[in-house]
């Protein structure tokens, strides 16, 4: 008969192999873009705008202090939460679960232990064919995925890789990156958790599907528009974007590094992805990812 540790070993094992399934049909599944949610956001958009006024202001708020920070179940709805309603440990762990993918290119998974927040940003810069995109990463509000940007920027896993999709819709204005094979479909192998601003609200609060402003200069992530389905895909926002929270923003575009995103923009996409966009009619590729 086995012993109440095997049996806990067992389930552990079953559990394990049920997350990689999981993950690996979401892999299956996506184009790891964000499209699919940008349609169904230009069709909410209309009637949300007689609720709430998504403008730039909105965004300005995120200036205020901790002290004046709400809940996002305060918020009105289509809000942005303007910061953490409490900040995050001084350390914390994160989890990269194996999605059952090849990698997109050879890659050790980030350490996952004693990740420090007390360093609020991180400046990189990023080399690209097209010019230089400067980035200050928000280590203090998403850890974990700044802990996997720099992991992956450290083993020259964005190194001579497309920008493969870009959308230059009214509602829609993204460079997407990160993708070694430029299909839209590479990863890193694994997958991690939603942070900030999808971690203020509760499971299942309807506000999740309520789009809200990611503003021009935003850094987030791609997913397959399944919860923690994140990965190595990130986009660039260069202008005023609607999305649902459920992108993780782990950053910040200067002003230079805009200034080239929207040089390639100007030159248009070839229109060949069906949920929006293509590749960008002016290549642009990652050379280099650098710590400043």
């Amino acid at each position: 008969m086995p012993s109440n540790e095997q049996r806990r070993e067992a389930a552990k094992r079953k559990l394990e192999r049920q997350l990689e399934r999981r993950a690996a049909r979401a892999r299956k599944r996506k184009q790891l873009t964000i499209a699919a949610s940008a349609v169904g956001v230009v069709l909410l958009v209309g009637a949300v705008a007689v609720v709430v006024t998504l403008t730039r202001d909105n965004e300005e708020s995120s200036e205020a202090s901790a002290a004046e920070s709400v809940t996002a179940s305060e918020q009105a709805p289509g809000v942005m939460p303007s910061g953490r309603a409490e900040p995050l440990p001084q350390l914390v762990s994160c989890t990269y679960t194996p999605d059952g993918q090849e990698p997109a290119r050879p890659v050790d998974p980030p350490r996952t232990d004693d990740i420090d927040t007390t360093v609020r940003t991180v400046s990189v810069s990023m080399e690209t064919t097209q010019g230089n995109i400067g980035l200050t990463l928000d280590n203090a509000d998403s850890p974990c995925t700044v802990n996997n940007f720099l992991s992956l920027a450290s083993q020259g896993y964005f190194d001579n890789t497309p920008c493969h999709r870009l959308v230059t819709s009214e509602g829609l204005k993204v460079l997407q990156c990160g993708d070694p094979t430029g299909t839209g479909t590479g990863g890193p192998g694994y997958g991690f958790a939603n942070e900030f601003p999808t971690d203020q609200y509760a499971q299942g609060d309807p506000a999740l599907q309520i789009p809200v402003t990611y503003p021009r200069g935003t850094i987030a992530m791609a997913n397959s528009g399944l919860p923690d389905s994140n990965g190595s895909q990130f986009f660039l926002v260069y202008g005023d974007s609607q999305l649902p929270p459920q992108y993780t923003i782990f950053g910040t575009i200067d002003e230079t590094g805009l200034e080239t995103i929207e040089k390639v923009a100007a030159a248009g996409d070839d229109g060949s992805m069906a949920a929006g966009g293509g590749a960008p009619n002016l290549p642009i590729d990652i050379t280099s990812v650098l710590m400043d």
